[in-house]
């Protein structure tokens, strides 16, 4: 459907069942979870589908091992139930992937092998493979850059591994098919209550600045770490004040070229120096050094490392890899924010003591909240978002049990090549668009090249078929090239630009993604593109 065809629908077909705030993870789940249910849905993003923490994942779709060493056994089990599901209905986005475990101790072989047992046991039937105990020659022969100083044993186990931003944008398209309407760079500009009541929002087009009313019987705030600002738009509408619920951290990725890790396992160090997890995973041909767990106050839509938090990534990198990589060597980074929810009545500075689980509550206006939680179980936090609309009495029950376990995704294949197993850790290409690469091929450019992994045609699917609007969507969340190269990105973006205008007729923000592509670079980093 076209911008200018949704807009006509926004305008015409009210009143909604539902109104969703927040075009990431969460607010997308919710969407499809309510139109294969059957209510009429409408969905506005003030920016971009997946714009904010919804594309800035560790690329991990995961049970949460460090949280089974917290004892937080359902929180576990339900992540696990929800990988096997994820990786079940989008296997062109996500796949298992190994994971190794090096041991430089003696006795960390067989405490982490067990409890890795254990998370095997807590998979169950959904388990992706079996935890093995690795003797050294068994741990370089699948990760040969470990460092071999020390090296005693190690584990493998199992996880899964995705595209967030693309899943993102399948899950938005899925959705629409349902019958859900949805609109990217269209903020909610104010809530509107009616005795007391919220009963729907005012949204603006972002292109054109024309302002809408939406009625909605419930409307739902899925706007991740940016969801007390809404909380505060609804408590002013009913003369009450709203306490902050979320402390935003941040995580920070690096990214590599893969002659630092070529490998097609993932490494993962569970305590590093002081505590922290780090991570060493293939992806798309790159390699993702990270994350951190560093609170902070603010919440820019584009938040920057801290020098401590880079330092700490490749300082614990050549610790633990024959070959340590240098800033100099970091060819993209990215920061994410994750929404960690207060204790009631709390305002702690340690993000490791709030809670990783999702929260959902509903104002006295009735308007539902949620955030917290994880990409893994996004599906399992929209049935909760509609329980609880349910509960209010906003929505009257349509069904007793969610569609989406068994709804697949835009593009996921009926059956899978077990010759050719697509692969997350393969450089980007047509792979990434499943059953649809028959209509990509289609498409004017399909052989015109403009990088490795991305084609003229590419863009012009991103255009027609996946609501991309400019430069920035299309090389940072329908490719991943800016989290991939941000220097390459620059190179390929005049020629994206001039695609994405014959595409849409609007301007394609080419020098708005310049300046934001040097926030994905590190100073001193050298400059790549020929």
């Amino acid at each position: 459907m076209s911008r200018a065809a949704s807009f006509e629908r926004l305008s015409s077909e009210g009143p909604f069942d539902l109104a969703i705030i927040g075009g990431g993870a969460t607010g997308l789940g919710v969407a499809l979870d309510a139109a294969l249910r059957g209510y009429k849905v409408v969905l506005l993003e003030s920016h971009d589908f997946a714009k904010g923490t919804s594309s800035r994942a560790t690329k991990l779709v995961h049970g949460g091992v460090r949280y089974l060493a917290q004892g937080n056994v359902s929180l576990v089990r339900e992540a696990l139930h929800e990988r096997a599901v994820l990786l079940r209905n989008a296997p062109h986005l996500a796949q298992p992937i190994p994971f190794v475990m090096p041991s430089y101790r003696w006795w960390e072989t067989a405490f982490y092998g067990l409890g890795l047992k254990l998370y095997d046991l807590l998979a169950g039937s959904s388990a992706l493979g079996t935890t093995e105990f690795l003797s050294r020659a068994e741990v370089l022969a699948r990760v040969p850059q470990a460092k071999q100083a020390g090296l005693r044993g190690g584990v493998q186990y199992w996880d899964g591994q995705f595209d967030d931003a693309r899943l993102a944008i399948a899950l938005a398209r899925t959705a629409e098919q349902q019958g859900a309407l949805l609109l990217n760079y269209c903020p909610v500009t104010a809530l509107r209550h009616e005795a007391g009541r919220v009963v729907g929002v005012q949204c603006r087009d972002g292109e054109t600045g024309q302002n809408y009313e939406v009625r909605a019987s419930c409307v739902v705030n899925a706007t991740g770490v940016w969801v007390d600002a809404i909380r505060a738009m609804d408590a002013q509408g009913v003369d009450q004040v709203a306490e902050p619920m979320v402390t935003p951290s941040q995580g920070v990725h690096l990214v590599v070229d893969r002659s630092f890790f070529n490998a097609e396992h993932a490494l993962l160090v569970p305590s590093t120096a002081d505590g922290r997890v780090l991570f060493a995973v293939p992806w798309l041909g790159k390699v993702i050094l990270g994350t951190t767990d560093t609170p902070r106050q603010d919440l820019p839509r584009e938040p920057e490392p801290f020098e401590a938090e880079v330092d700490f990534i490749l300082r614990e990198a050549g610790r633990y890899l024959e070959k340590a990589p240098t800033r100099a060597d970091v060819q993209s980074v990215w920061v994410g924010l994750r929404p960690l929810v207060k204790p009631q009545g709390e305002r702690g500075e340690n993000t490791k003591g709030l809670s990783r689980e999702h929260t959902v509550l509903s104002s006295p206006s009735g308007m539902v909240t949620v955030t917290g939680g994880k990409w893994t179980t996004y599906r399992a936090m929209a049935e909760d978002v509609l329980a609880q609309c349910v509960h209010t009495g906003a929505l009257e029950a349509r069904a007793t049990r969610s569609g989406t376990a068994d709804c697949r995704l835009v593009g996921a294949q009926t059956v899978l090549s077990a010759a050719a197993p697509v692969s997350m850790t393969q450089p980007p290409g047509a792979h990434l668009y499943g059953s649809e690469q028959a209509t990509l091929r289609a498409l004017p450019g399909a052989g015109v090249w403009l990088c490795e992994g991305l084609s003229e045609a590419m863009v012009r699917f991103a255009a027609r078929y996946e609501f991309a609007r400019t430069v920035e969507d299309v090389l940072a969340r329908r490719s991943r090239l800016l989290f991939l190269d941000a220097r390459q990105a620059v190179s390929v973006a005049p020629a994206v630009a001039q695609v994405l205008a014959e595409e849409t007729g609007v301007d394609p923000q080419l020098d708005s993604f310049k300046a934001l592509a040097q926030h994905y670079s590190l100073p001193e980093a050298p400059n790549r593109c020929g």
